[in-house]
This record gives structure tokens, C-alpha cells and sequence, in this order.
């Protein structure tokens, strides 16, 4: 059992050893945290993977690399308050 559980995960896609949507499958399921939202942060910029992404594996929001602060906070708030909203 995990002690904490975060709020919301910031997940690359492209990382060494593993892929990032095989991390969010294994996120999605588990029970303590399939219901944590996750925003994508990746180079992978192409409109087929956003809207894969964001309509098919149901991602909190998709990033792209390069970013600065103020898109990641706007990413975090609009999740933050889609939560809020219901």
C-alpha cells in the first residue's frame, strides 16, 4: 500500500526502458491509481498522437515539448479545474 498519493502525474512517453503509454496502462490498472489524472509531457507533437491521447486513452491533457512554465501550469489548472467542475 502506497503512503501518498499524488494529485495529478506528469508522464513522458518516450523514456528508457519503458514506454510511457505502457506505464499509463499499468497506472489505469491499478486501483489506488487509475484515478490520479495524467497530463502527457513528449516531443511526440503530431496531431494523431494528441488525439490519441486525449480522445482514446482518455489522458488528462497532452503537452509538447518544448513547453515553458506557464503551458504546464495552464495544463495543471485546467485539469485541476475540470476536477472541480465535476
Amino acid at each position: 500500500m502506497r503512503q501518498t498519493k499524488p494529485d495529478l502525474i506528469l508522464l513522458d512517453l518516450m523514456m528508457p526502458g519503458i514506454d510511457g503509454w505502457e506505464v499509463y496502462r499499468q497506472m489505469r490498472a491499478d486501483k489506488e491509481l487509475m484515478d490520479i489524472p495524467v497530463v502527457i509531457v513528449t516531443a511526440k507533437a503530431q496531431s494523431i498522437d494528441k488525439v490519441l491521447g486525449l480522445q482514446v486513452a482518455k489522458v488528462a491533457d497532452y503537452i509538447t515539448k518544448p513547453f515553458g512554465p506557464k503551458d504546464l501550469i495552464n495544463s495543471i489548472a485546467k485539469v485541476f479545474a475540470k476536477q472541480k467542475a465535476g
